[in-house]
């Protein structure tokens, strides 16, 4: 019998939960705070958060981009996995997202090594492109944008850089090739790319909403 490559197992999930305790209280803190100030319940979960910071430590990131902001927790992720002297430049199109944020970063004493953009992203993301190449772009913003963003990340990673996309399962409306619903549409274009192009080797994470994950190869 096939083993399932999405499945999902509520026993499994309490088990990773209990045994590698993925949410502290600083990232606990944002969640409460976020929820307070009207920020949509969209963080990555704790188990994605802790992919992301294993990931970062894992190539040894020292310069890492992220695009969609939100609160913060994805971003003290990244930033707890980068090498020293490392450094996140994140960008969030929402300036009261980009508050929330940008406290949340100085609660958890992470505020010099992180640079936030208030705007949209593909402007701005020109702002940086002198201090590349870098070694990991996350993607968590708007869905339409993936596109553009990938082919970002494939002109300023380094070779060995990683790029990640998530929810690339477009809540379960992935595989629907009749779709006219543009972030569908938007993110099956993005997994494409990531799955055909020369310069990436990829594959997608299984984890509840999936994770798209390439390494540039030239």
């Amino acid at each position: 019998m096939p083993k399932s490559y999405s499945g999902s197992n509520v026993k499994i999930e309490k088990y990773v939960t209990k045994l590698f305790k993925p949410q502290d209280a600083v990232l606990l803190e944002i969640v409460r705070r976020a929820a307070k100030e009207g920020l949509p319940p969209i963080h990555v979960s704790p188990t994605d958060g802790l992919h992301l910071e294993v990931i970062t430590r894992a190539i040894g990131a020292k310069k890492a981009v992220e695009i969609g902001t939100l609160a913060g927790y994805s971003g003290i992720n990244i930033v707890r996995g980068l090498a020293h002297p490392g450094k996140l430049y994140t960008f969030e199109f929402s300036d009261h997202h980009a508050r929330v944020a940008r406290k949340s970063f100085e609660k958890a004493g992470l505020s010099k090594r992180v640079e936030i953009f208030v705007g949209p992203a593909l402007k701005n993301l020109k702002e940086i492109e002198a201090k590349g190449p870098f070694d990991l772009v996350f993607i968590d913003a708007d869905k339409e944008g993936y596109p553009g963003y990938l082919d970002w990340a494939a002109k300023n990673l380094r070779v060995g850089g990683v790029v990640l996309g998530d929810n690339t399962f477009a809540w379960g409306k992935i595989d629907d090739s009749r779709t006219k619903e543009p972030n569908v549409r938007a993110l099956q274009k993005f997994n494409r790319v990531a799955a055909t192009s020369k310069r990436f080797k990829s594959t997608i994470l299984p984890t509840g909403e999936g994770l798209t994950f390439g390494v540039k190869i030239r």
